[in-house]
């Protein structure tokens, strides 16, 4: 597959705990986007953030159990980004989605040309 020149870049913003189907939203999310072909999905634990509402989440020593921040990237042409957000949107109970144009430089697997 190939994914040259201008794509978008998709942010989820989710907690740690968030579930779909029983199971974590994030790996629920990234499975869905594989299943679509989507091209590309990375998962972020972050150690420090807020959203909606206001709670701080945090990986302090003595919060190490609280709910941290995840965030979902995915990378594809704009298209089929696009037609993901509609189950994405369906699915998520919470959280934010951001969208932004990105330039791709290089697409390949390990050992691709």
């Amino acid at each position: 597959m190939q994914l040259n020149g201008t794509a978008v870049l998709a942010r989820i913003f989710l907690g740690e705990s968030d579930k779909m189907h029983g199971r974590p939203a994030y790996a629920v999310i990234v499975e869905e986007a594989r299943r679509r072909g989507i091209r590309g999905a990375t998962v972020l634990r972050g150690i420090m953030g807020f959203g909606a509402g206001s709670r701080i989440h945090s990986a302090a020593i003595l919060r190490l159990s609280e709910d941290l921040p995840i965030v979902v990237e995915l990378v594809d042409e704009e298209a089929r980004i696009r037609g993901f957000l509609p189950w994405l949107g369906e699915m998520l109970g919470g959280g934010l989605v951001t969208l932004e144009k990105v330039e791709v430089v290089r697409y390949a697997a390990k050992g691709g040309a």
